[in-house]
């Protein structure tokens, strides 16, 4: 990564075991790290030296703890992102918006900036997978969270007496059996065909109701998803990022 000297706007998206940083330039990324620790996200702050940051974070730590670190290494804003009282250029009609995860916010911004005017479905398939709906690329409506691909894996494994614990196969986009023949095969059935059978169902029940749907997938899991979600989808794995850059100009501008 190159030194930006000053004129990069610093997004963080700082995650329960990992962050991911992205740094832009005149409105475009021009550098991203993922799987960064707390010290080398305060490395990679010190070395861009940005002109202003936002801080995102799902993370047990403070978000105000974030900002003490930050602030001495730039000149400008460091915004903590809190969904419930940051301006964000999107209507959120969330009910309860200080329950509101900050990443599911920011992708919905980051989405309604990409498609603007139309609806919009997110589909984030990570620790969780999350699927969010944005109206007219104006208004946040809500959505629905799942437990993701692990989290499934695990849950079989820590609630019964005898399943072995699995995990999502590094060949991702391999044909996984409708009809397993062993207990291995049978639960990688079970998780990996049901998440994708869950996710194309709550798309064709978006897809009926509005118009127009695009549908984003972001995420860690998302080369799984990709090749087995039905219908053109349009795949962003910065969509987070991209949504805390353009709410972060919103606030220092």
């Amino acid at each position: 990564m190159s030194n930006s000297c000053g004129m990069c706007y610093l997004t963080l998206d700082i995650g329960n075991t990992s962050s991911k940083l992205g740094c832009f330039v005149n409105g475009e990324l021009v550098e991203h790290a993922a799987g960064l620790s707390p010290e080398q996200v305060v490395a990679e702050a010190k070395r861009l030296r940005p002109r202003h940051i936002i801080v995102a974070t799902v993370a047990a730590q403070p978000v105000a703890d974030w900002q003490s670190q930050l602030q001495p290494l730039t000149q400008g804003k460091v915004i903590g992102f809190d969904p419930a009282t940051t301006p964000v250029p999107l209507h959120n009609a969330y009910a309860t918006p200080a329950t509101l995860g900050a990443d599911r916010l920011a992708a919905a911004v980051g989405a309604a900036t990409r498609f603007p005017g139309q609806h919009v479905l997110i589909v984030d398939a990570g620790t969780a997978i999350k699927c969010d709906l944005v109206t007219d690329g104006s208004s946040f409506q809500g959505g629905s969270i799942a437990p993701g691909l692990q989290l499934r894996f695990r849950a079989l494994h820590t609630f019964t007496g005898r399943l072995p614990l699995l995990a999502v196969p590094s060949e991702v986009t391999a044909p996984v059996p409708l009809t397993g023949t062993d207990t291995r095969s049978a639960i990688e059935s079970g998780v990996l065909n049901g998440a994708a059978a869950e996710v194309n169902g709550l798309m064709a029940e978006y897809r009926a109701r509005y118009s127009g749907l695009a549908v984003v997938l972001t995420g860690g899991d998302a080369p799984f998803f990709e090749p087995r979600l039905k219908g053109r989808i349009f795949v962003l794995p910065e969509l987070v990022l991209l949504g805390l850059h353009r709410i972060l100009v919103h606030n220092v501008n």
